[in-house]
């Protein structure tokens, strides 16, 4: 059974050691992420502290994903954005636990996303993914509009460079 709730900073608080454990996993299974391996879920608890406090200063959207009653994945809204941009959030970091892959998570995360973006009122989201991955091909199946690929944008967590697709979506009531 999968399940997706917003996590307030209190409710993120509650579940670090999951999202630790998420991000730590997705960096082992070689997702290009952000991070270098090695990556312990110590160093993946760190880093949670900082979505936490954005959550609670109200920049950050915080879903959690859950299979079968515990939290195995997650997705971001950014809504830390310019001035000029009030209508426009970035999504961030949809990691899915191996443990839980192929069961629909990362498709109910974004759903919900989207969802909320637009009933906060946002028109158009953007994102950025590593080209070839699954997650590309679950954002275009969900209608997303790929503007380009960036060679060489990032890094595999072993060191080798990697390529970078730019999506973005704009929702239901844009104008």
């Amino acid at each position: 059974m999968i399940d997706i709730r917003i996590l307030d900073a209190e409710g993120a608080r509650r579940e670090r050691i999951r999202l630790a454990e998420t991000l730590a996993d997705c960096v082992a299974g070689g997702a290009s992420v952000s991070f270098m391996s090695p990556f312990s879920v110590e160093d993946a608890h760190d880093w949670w502290g900082g979505v936490i406090d954005s959550v609670g200063a109200d920049k950050t959207i915080l879903f959690g994903g859950y299979a079968d009653g515990v939290l195995s994945g997650t997705v971001q809204i950014g809504l830390d954005v310019p001035p000029n941009q009030p209508h426009r959030g970035d999504v961030k970091k949809l990691l899915v636990h191996r443990r839980a892959r192929n069961r629909g998570l990362a498709n109910g995360l974004m759903t919900a996303l989207e969802n909320e973006a637009q009933r906060r009122g946002l028109t158009l989201l953007t994102l950025d993914t590593v080209t070839g991955s699954n997650a590309e091909r679950l954002y275009a199946k969900r209608g997303w509009t790929k503007s380009g690929i960036i060679p060489n944008y990032a890094l595999w967590p072993d060191g080798g460079l990697c390529d970078t697709t730019i999506f973005w979506k704009a929702l239901g009531n844009a104008a």
